[in-house]
């Protein structure tokens, strides 16, 4: 059984390592998980994905429980069929659905995960970048994907419903070296029912449209939307079509954050992607690193991240090498086939 030491990262090596257990078919055992975090363990969205990857690979696992810091999984093939879990808090759902997209290039059958809890969340995807931005970059590389939203859930209360479907696909190589030409925007703002009154909607769209046009992007649609929710909240997503390739950036409202202010996070993450010359944005990076494992190819990336350099780390402790070319402008991430 290989071991990893999970007091390298946070959650995302947890779902990284069941991914690739589950891809491989080999048992791993994660310790320390979360050990340099603050409250170390599984948190209740960990443990969603660990027993979620037990159901669909019918794995032997121990220390599937809140706060455990030694787990062990031991999957079998991985089954399609319909699962469905309830993480219990705000616990990211998209993070939870990373667990299982490369799952598409390993199944037989059609795949499908409805999971409760947060669907726009601080420190993960909101769900207009996983829709608008990560699955249609997947479709476009050979991933067949669809998430659906019946239910928006912000922090604290949770409480949203989402859900992703797979289908057995083929990963062509990944070929993401430069931004393509021309760009051009779509601009995703969401808030809860109850900030209606306050047209934070509308004014972080608004904001958000007249900051991209001068950066000379052309904004060629904005949609906004206010969504039943358990607890307020709001987030922008912006979705930079560069040339047929999708970027994405996003940014969440907070009581002491105004509309405008969330709009210009966004956008000013759109400047520095910008000057970066990188074919990617920064939390894609690394969001990408198992498929680039999987299908080889070459990304260039704004900067070599924490998250980065961990997830690579993991990937050839697994036997999946990815290496660092820093020769360009931007640093690219390249692997074989």
């Amino acid at each position: 059984m290989l071991e990893v030491d999970g007091g390298e990262g946070g959650g995302q090596l947890v779902r990284t390592a069941l991914a690739l257990s589950m891809l491989d078919g080999e048992g791993v055992q994660i310790a320390d998980v979360r050990g340099r975090r603050s409250t170390p363990g599984l948190k209740p969205q960990h443990r969603a994905a660990v027993e979620m990857a037990a159901a669909v690979c019918d794995a032997d696992v121990e220390g599937a429980e809140q706060g455990s810091e030694t787990v062990q999984f031991e999957p079998e093939a991985p089954s399609g069929g319909r699962y469905e879990t309830e993480i219990g808090t705000a616990g990211s759902l998209t993070l939870l659905f990373d667990t299982f997209l490369p799952l598409a290039t390993r199944i037989d059958e059609p795949l499908t995960i409805t999971a409760t809890g947060g669907t726009d969340v601080k420190w993960s995807p909101p769900l207009a970048y996983y829709r608008q931005v990560k699955i249609p970059l997947l479709r476009r590389l050979g991933i067949a994907a669809t998430v659906e939203c019946d239910r928006t859930g912000f922090y604290p209360a949770g409480g949203g419903r989402a859900t992703l479907r797979l289908w057995p696909s083929t990963l062509s190589p990944l070929d993401l070296v430069e931004p393509g030409r021309p760009m051009t925007a779509r601009v995703y703002s969401k808030a809860s029912a109850d900030l209606a009154d306050g047209d934070v909607a509308e004014r972080q769209a608004d904001a958000a449209t007249d900051a991209v046009a001068g950066l000379g992007i052309e904004v060629v649609h904005h949609h906004t939307t206010y969504a039943a929710a358990e607890s307020s909240g709001s987030v922008v997503t912006i979705h930079v079509d560069a040339g047929g390739s999708p970027v994405g950036f996003d940014a969440y409202g907070a009581p002491t954050k105004s509309a405008e202010d969330v709009a210009r996070e966004a956008t000013d993450a759109i400047r520095r992607w910008r000057e970066s010359g990188a074919a990617v944005d920064a939390y894609l990076a690394d969001q990408l690193l198992v498929f680039l494992a999987i299908a080889g190819g070459r990304i260039s990336i704004p900067r070599v991240t924490d998250h980065v350099s961990s997830n690579r780390d993991l990937l050839a402790a697994f036997g999946r090498e990815v290496t660092v070319d820093e020769s360009g402008r931007t640093p690219a991430l390249v692997a074989d086939r």
